[in-house]
This record gives C-alpha cells, sequence and structure tokens, in this order.
C-alpha cells in the first residue's frame, strides 16, 4: 500500500473553454497568490492527457489541504482535475484523481 509520504506536490488542473478563459485565468491568478502555488501557463490547447484546454496550479501536501476546498467553493461552475505526485504518473492520473464537477475521461495512452 502507498504511504502519503510518498506525494511528493499535487497539480490542480482547472478546465476552460473559449467563453471561460478570463473566469479559469482569474481563479488561477487569485488560487497561486492566496495559497503562494506556482501557476503554469494557460493553455489554449488541450495539453497531455487533458480533454480540455487548462491550467495547472502546482501545491504541496500542506498547501492543497487548503486549495481543495477552496476550489471546491469558488471554482463557480468550472472543472477542476487535481491528482497526487508520486513519479507514477498513470497511478497518480487514472487511480488517485479528485474531480470538482463533471468528471471526464482522460487520454492516458500517453502513459504507455
Amino acid at each position: 500500500m502507498k504511504q502519503l509520504s510518498q506525494i511528493i506536490s499535487y497539480h490542480a488542473h482547472v478546465y476552460f473553454d473559449a467563453d471561460s478563459v478570463d473566469q479559469a485565468r482569474a481563479l488561477c491568478q487569485t488560487a497561486a497568490s492566496t495559497f503562494g502555488l506556482i501557476m503554469g501557463r494557460v493553455h489554449q490547447r488541450n495539453v497531455g492527457p487533458h480533454p480540455m484546454w487548462s491550467c495547472q496550479l502546482l501545491a504541496s501536501p500542506v498547501q492543497f489541504s487548503e486549495l481543495l476546498p477552496w476550489l471546491a467553493l469558488n471554482r463557480d461552475g468550472l472543472i477542476v482535475f487535481a491528482h497526487p505526485e508520486t513519479g507514477d504518473h498513470l497511478a497518480d492520473h487514472r487511480d488517485h484523481g479528485i474531480w470538482l464537477g463533471t468528471g471526464l475521461d482522460l487520454d492516458l495512452t500517453i502513459f504507455d
């Protein structure tokens, strides 16, 4: 059984489309400044296994414990996919993911 100590960090991916890009950018910027997170680029194309445009927030386990409930209350209809980083990318995305909003199908073939 995996241990919590194997979690290096967490990624939270905020999904959006052309109509919600400004909303997603503002949410990610607010989260980054509120919790001292690293905010990735606002990708206006599908990247990696993600089925929608997205922006990534990188959080330590301590930061994530505060970020996740905040995102649950402040995502305002945006879909958020979060997962731990343990070094096992397939399992992190397939088995350990957390969805806020409607869960979507990820393209896990990139981990083959």
